[in-house]
This record gives structure tokens, C-alpha cells and sequence, in this order.
């Protein structure tokens, strides 16, 4: 048995504004994988809290079955624990895999947090600890709301401003209390500029989203970006602006008033189902671009894409002993030492993050034949990703 803990975690962020889709957006994730005509050979996605997932799934099919969306919530921050649970449990091939289990934390920031003033020193301080909270995620989703990119057709500029201006302002208000032990070494580094409901612009790909962004808040996005930059170490390693998205829970189906919706078809969902590739495989590809071009920290090392080692492995075939072995000989403490060993996982880092194409698909089949679930999952994932990118659905920089 593997001696590390059986369960890794990934964690992402979620920031948008006040009725910006993130409940809708959460419950088409989760949703369709509990549909009984639902089907993975793979894994089995659960939620860890059943209350939670009764009540995303009990969204879901209010809108499947009776085409209302859920309520939005306020000023309500709330972390929902998804598991990914690997089939094969009793194979020869997961007596060897490290963890059976792929947890993803997804962390909802309160959309009015970004559009108010606290209201007292216990609600500012409680905005700063739920921000602290989410600090622990390697990925973060900024949501553009499509519904009011539409109502500001031919004056997109306006809004764009105004919620990059949201976005910094929110982070402003809180810079002093996050930086009273110094800069911040773990933090989320890949922020993805993603365009919620995008069911309303059909014609789009998105690199149509991307060019809209860039002609009208690319300043606006380099502002955020150097607060951002302010608050953490090592600001080389931090992605901005490079990484976009489409997301749509669902086609809705509108009166041509838009005052009510007369139907929602919950099979039409764009981007939802990269949400765990981008969580797992992204952070992975990310660090092995910083750390071949910048001088970084040990320390800032140790907290990029958690399990990275592990997951490269998993995604190469190469045996986890000789990985364990290499991670047991990391002293956070010494960030001399995490540094080289660092810099000989790099490597094998490299290797999982550059493999693509035919040679991928022949692993992903490989590992399907072998019923090595683990190197399946993940070697599935990055093609999903790969696919993405060439629907157009998600773009990241080359």
C-alpha cells in the first residue's frame, strides 16, 4: 500500500458577480453525474457533503423537469467537496496507484463581497478568513457574465471596466489584513477569465471571447493583475489574462420578451466537463513553464500544483516508489533542498505535461486495456483538454 494519504486534492476558486450563474453553473456539474442515464466507466463523481449534493442535484432537476433555474445566494460563501472515486478498486493495477480517490474543493466567493463595503469590522474580518479559506487552490475562474455582456451590446467596454474594477477593489479592501505575515506564497496562480452563460452568444468561440476582452479591458485586466502580483511571492509564477473559457450550464430557451423561460435542455452545456481537467492537469502544465523559465523559490515550488510528482506519474505509467522516495526527501523548512529535489522531478514533470497527441491516445487505450483506472482518468482528462482547445471552448497560452 502507497504510504501517501489515498486521497489527493485539487482546488479551485470561483469569483463572480451577483447573478453571474455560479449556483447554476455548480449544479450542471454536478447534476448530470447523478441522472440515472449517466454513465462513466472510469470513476463515480459524489458529493462529500449529502445535504449539499441533495440540494445541487434537486436544482438540477427543477431545471431539467420543470425549467426554473435555483434562487441565487447571498452573501453566501460556501466550499462544496466533490470525489472523484476511481473504479477498479480490487485490480493489481490500484494495489500500486497512490490514491484512489481525486477530491476536488470548489470554493464560491460571495459575488456582493466584490459590489459592497463590509458593513462592520466582523464582516470585513469574515470576508478576509473566507479568502484565506481558498487560498489553498492552484486555479481560479473569473466569471464574465454573458446575460449583462448582452445588455451592454456595442458598449462592452463599460462593463468589462466595471467589473474588472469590482474584482481589484474587492482584493484592495482586504490586501492589508492578507499581507500582515509578508507576501503570500500559496495562492491561486492560474486565473482563467471564463464567460458564463454563453448559450446566448451561439456564434461564439473563444477566441471571439477572448479578442472582446482584450479590446476592451486589457489595461483593466494588467491593473488586476499587479494587485494580484502585490500580494504574493514569486509574481513571475502567475497567469492572468493568458487563459480563457466558455461556460453554459444548459441551453435556456427564453420568450422572445426574455421575461420567462419557457424551456432549459440540461444536455447543451459548454466547458463544464473541463472543470476537473483544468483543476487536476492545468496547474501541472503551468508549473513546469514557470520553473523552465524563472528562478523560483523552493518554497514557492512546494505549494505549485499539489501532488504534481504523483499526478505525472500517474499520467507517464512511470512507478510511484521511486516518486515516493523522491518526495519523503522534501523538508519544507530547507528551500534549498525543495529546490533541487524540484529540479529533478522537473523531468518527469515535463514529460507528463508534453504529452500529447497519438502518443497520449495510445496510453489512454493502453491504460483502459489494463484497467489501470488511475493513469486512464488522467491521461482522459488531458485529452479532454486537448479537445477542448480544439472546439475553441477553452484557450491557454502556447
Amino acid at each position: 500500500m502507497a504510504k501517501f494519504p489515498r486521497v489527493r486534492e485539487q482546488h479551485i476558486a470561483v469569483f463572480g458577480e451577483s447573478g453571474s450563474g455560479k449556483t447554476v453553473l455548480l449544479s450542471s456539474f454536478f447534476g448530470p453525474t447523478q441522472d440515472g442515464g449517466y454513465a462513466n466507466d472510469l470513476w463515480d463523481l459524489v458529493a462529500d457533503d449529502i445535504g449539499q449534493g441533495n440540494r445541487l442535484y434537486r436544482n438540477y432537476l427543477r431545471m431539467r423537469d420543470l425549467a426554473t433555474a435555483p434562487r441565487q445566494t447571498q452573501y453566501k460563501a460556501t466550499t462544496h467537496y466533490f470525489s472523484v472515486k476511481l473504479k477498479g478498486a480490487d485490480t493489481d493495477a490500484a494495489k500500486k496507484r497512490p490514491f484512489d480517490v481525486l477530491r476536488l474543493a470548489w470554493h464560491d466567493y460571495p459575488g456582493e463581497w466584490f459590489e459592497t463595503e463590509p458593513s462592520s469590522a466582523m464582516e470585513s474580518e469574515r470576508r478576509t478568513d473566507t479568502f484565506r479559506s481558498l487560498l489553498r487552490s492552484d486555479v481560479a475562474f473569473l466569471l464574465v457574465d454573458g446575460q449583462k455582456l448582452l445588455d451592454h451590446r456595442r458598449d462592452e467596454e463599460l462593463y468589462l471596466k466595471s467589473l474588472m474594477f469590482s474584482f481589484r477593489q474587492g482584493l484592495l479592501r482586504i490586501k492589508g489584513d492578507l499581507l500582515e505575515d509578508g507576501p503570500i506564497v500559496e495562492f491561486p496562480r492560474v486565473w482563467i477569465l471564463a464567460l458564463s452563460k454563453a448559450d446566448l452568444f451561439p456564434d461564439w468561440d473563444v477566441d471571439t471571447f477572448r479578442d472582446l476582452i482584450i479590446l476592451n479591458a486589457a489595461a483593466d485586466i494588467e491593473q488586476l493583475r499587479s494587485t494580484i502580483a502585490e500580494l504574493i511571492d514569486t509574481p513571475a509564477a502567475l497567469s492572468i489574462g493568458e487563459d480563457f473559457l466558455l461556460l453554459s450550464s444548459a441551453k435556456f430557451e427564453r420568450e422572445s420578451t426574455g421575461s420567462q423561460t419557457l424551456n432549459i435542455d440540461m444536455t447543451r452545456r459548454i466547458g463544464l466537463d473541463l472543470v476537473l481537467p483544468v483543476a487536476s492537469i492545468l496547474p501541472l502544465q503551468r508549473r513546469v513553464q514557470w520553473q523552465e523559465k524563472h528562478d523560483i523559490p523552493g518554497k514557492v515550488l512546494d505549494s505549485l500544483a499539489d501532488g504534481a510528482e504523483l499526478l505525472a506519474a500517474g499520467l507517464t505509467g512511470q512507478k510511484f516508489a521511486s516518486i515516493e522516495k523522491l518526495l519523503a526527501l522534501v523538508n519544507p523548512g530547507k528551500g534549498g533542498k525543495a529546490k533541487k529535489i524540484a529540479a529533478v522531478a522537473l523531468p518527469i514533470l515535463a514529460d507528463a505535461a508534453r504529452l500529447v497527441g497519438p502518443k497520449l491516445r495510445e496510453m489512454n487505450s493502453q491504460a483502459r486495456a489494463q484497467h489501470d483506472y488511475l493513469r486512464a482518468t488522467l491521461t482522459q482528462f488531458k485529452l479532454d483538454l486537448e479537445q477542448g482547445v480544439d472546439d475553441k471552448v477553452i484557450r491557454n497560452p502556447k
